[in-house]
């Protein structure tokens, strides 16, 4: 199938790099069985997807990998370089001396010489494997970014990865980065939604040259810390019905409007049809008034960190 996804192009990143500006994600909650991941992804690659975005934490590398391995075997691609493929550094290994051999690992999991894109997963350090959730606040703390940040950069230049970022960070935590990075980060994936704009924290981004990548454009339904408000926002089933959309279509508003604002958009479905359907929303644009109607909506962050870690304030205001 030809790809008719648009591309970005990624700096501080290897001459020439480029990222499809909707990736599939493949965290799943609940979790699905890597048989079913696979077959996932094989079909999502099908459609049209070139963008895959894993972690670590996911336990989606290994069907990945498997899933690319398929692709290839059958034809669907001629080359793993035909593919965009993200993962995430985890907060167990968020020291300077663990960053190289996770990457490795991941590399490992997915059955490949580099990834495209290396995100630090959060500024967080976990002090030990994850046992339950939310994790004890005294098993977590803020990262060395400092020391982090260079092993990161060590990545890229050893051709591990081909460029370098990070995930759920704030300005703030990226203007730390940038006092001292060698490789500025080129991408920072954070949550984005008509409910949670992050408007601060785009234009930030764009003044200093950091893509915005979007996870949980559609607010993150199914999830531990996500809900309905999104499928259920009545300004968004006014626009939706506008554009002649069904119900079932109505995320493709909240897709287009993540890519108008100059992000990328991390959509995850594995459905057949919805996977496809994901995919069209270039051919037609958000009017000036929708557009207003969607600025003017009350603001809710969905994937709020106190679901994975114990509230602490002293923590927070480190954030």
């Amino acid at each position: 199938m030809e790809n008719k996804v648009p591309i970005v192009s990624v700096v501080s990143s290897f001459s020439g790099l480029t990222m499809p500006v909707i990736g599939m994600g493949t965290a799943s909650y609940p979790p699905v069985d890597a048989g079913t991941l696979k077959s996932a992804i094989v079909e999502a690659i099908r459609a049209g997807y070139r963008h895959f975005d894993t972690a670590f934490i996911y336990g989606s590398e290994q069907p990945l990998g498997a899933a690319i391995a398929e692709a290839l075997n059958i034809g669907l691609i001629k080359s793993r370089n035909e593919l965009f493929i993200t993962s995430k550094l985890w907060c167990t290994y968020a020291e300077p001396d663990l960053v190289i051999p996770a990457i490795k690992m991941s590399l490992e999991n997915l059955q490949l010489e580099y990834l495209d894109l290396y995100l630090i997963h959060w500024p967080l350090k976990f002090s030990k494997e994850v046992s339950r959730l939310p994790v004890p606040k005294e098993e977590v703390s803020v990262i060395d970014i400092k020391s982090v940040w260079s092993a990161m950069e060590e990545c890229q230049l050893l051709g591990l990865t081909k460029a370098i970022g990070v995930s759920n960070f704030s300005s703030r935590k990226l203007e730390e980065i940038l006092s001292f990075a060698k490789i500025p980060p080129a991408v920072n994936q954070v949550e984005m939604n008509p409910l949670w704009q992050q408007k601060e924290l785009n234009e930030y981004c764009k003044a200093k040259g950091i893509h915005i990548s979007a996870h949980s454009p559609l607010g993150s339904k199914g999830t531990l810390w996500g809900d309905n408000r999104i499928f259920d926002c009545h300004a968004l089933k006014e626009i939706a019905e506008a554009k002649g959309k069904t119900i079932a279509q109505r995320w493709q508003i909240c897709l287009r409007w993540v890519y108008e604002q100059g992000a990328s958009v991390i959509a995850k479905s594995f459905n057949k049809k919805r996977m496809e359907e994901n995919l069209e929303i270039f051919d037609w644009s958000l009017s000036v008034e929708e557009l207003e109607k969607i600025r003017g909506l009350p603001q809710c962050k969905f994937n709020s960190i106190g679901t994975f870690i114990e509230p602490s304030a002293e923590l927070e205001a480190q954030l």
